[in-house]
Formats: C-alpha cells, structure tokens, sequence
C-alpha cells in the first residue's frame, strides 16, 4: 500500500469521525432544545390554569357586599397583562423570561392582595365556592413551582450541552444559543407570614 493511500485512507478516516461527531452533537441540541420546549409549554399551561381560575374567583369575590373594587380591578388587570405576554419558546432569552417573570409576578401580587383581603369578609371566608376555588388556586401554584424548577433543570443541561466541547461549534454553526432561567422572584428570600383561617 502506497503512502498516498494511506494519506489518503487516513483523511477520510478523519472526515468520517468528524461527521459522525457532528451529527450525534447536532442532534444532542436538537433534543435538548426540545426538551426545553416541552418544559416551556408545561410552564405556560400551568400559569394558563391559574389564569382561568381567576374570573371564576373574582365573580365569587364581587358577590360579597362592599368588596374593595380596586383590589379587584388589579387583579383583573394584572390577569390581562400577564395573559398578554407570550413568548415564542424559540426565542426564551434571559430578557424575554425575565418580562415573562415580572408580568407574572405582577399577578402573584395581587392575587395575594386580593386574599389578605377576604380576611375581612368572614362570610366570604366561609363561602364554600370560595375555598374551593382558593384550594385549586393553592394547588397550581404548587404546580407552577414545579413546572418551573422542571423548566430551569432542563435549561441547565441544555445550556451546559451548548457551551461544552465540541458542542460549542456546533451549537456556533447552528445557531443554538443559550436559553434563560427563572429567578427567585424578589423578596422571596422572606417567606411571607399569611393565615387564610384554616
């Protein structure tokens, strides 16, 4: 065998191993990115559910005499706001996540503001709709942590995958880009101190 043979087998060789590394890196991202897709559209349905109880309980809220209208108005329109803010799971940057984060923050606030509130109506309290409306509401902020920490694990290991070699090349040719987190919301290094009279 000639010695351009060999060159030759060994170059071949070479474009083999590298195209074949391309492709299990390339299609790694791919899986990646969907998964973080796929946390992604948890993350909204959770926070849709949330939003679609909300009318539910405005209406039981209103029912009671003298209710405070503006706590009322704030959370029917922090519900607008939050509900207007989508976010094209292709483009999950750490700015659109973090305006995603703040209009749905907004409405965690005055959410809690409006149940701090019905402290002051003890037939509300006792208004069975109410509470339940109130136990499903608890539950799917249980839901949304969930779906969020889920989302933010699968950031992680997709991020990790694109900033590590030889992933990065691939990740640089193919336009993967690294994704945003969800942050601790501020102030939620203090728990707050809330009795619904359960």
């Amino acid at each position: 065998m000639s010695t351009k043979n060999i060159v030759l087998i060994v170059i071949v060789g070479l474009i083999v191993l590298l195209g074949g590394c391309g492709c299990s890196g390339y299609n790694n991202l791919v899986q990646q990115d969907q998964n973080v897709k796929s946390k992604w559209a948890k993350v909204q349905s959770d926070y849709q559910r949330r939003s679609d109880l909300i009318p539910n309980l405005v209406s039981t809220v209103k029912g009671a005499a003298d209710f405070e209208k503006s706590t009322l108005e704030a959370v029917i329109g922090a519900r607008a706001r939050a509900t207007q803010m989508n976010i094209d799971p292709a483009n999950l940057t750490p700015e659109n996540i973090a305006k995603f984060q703040a209009a749905q923050g907004e409405l965690s606030g005055a959410l809690s503001r409006l149940l701090v509130t019905v402290e002051q109506y003890p037939d509300l309290k006792a208004n069975q709709n109410f509470r339940d409306l109130q136990a499903q509401l608890e539950g799917t902020e249980n839901r949304i942590k969930v779906a969020r920490n889920d989302f933010n694990d699968a950031v992680q290991t997709y991020n990790t995958a694109v900033k590590t070699f030889p992933n990065i090349i691939y990740a640089a040719m193919f336009g993967f880009t690294e994704k945003g987190y969800f942050e601790a919301d501020a102030g939620a290094e203090k728990a707050p101190s809330v009795d619904f009279g359960k």
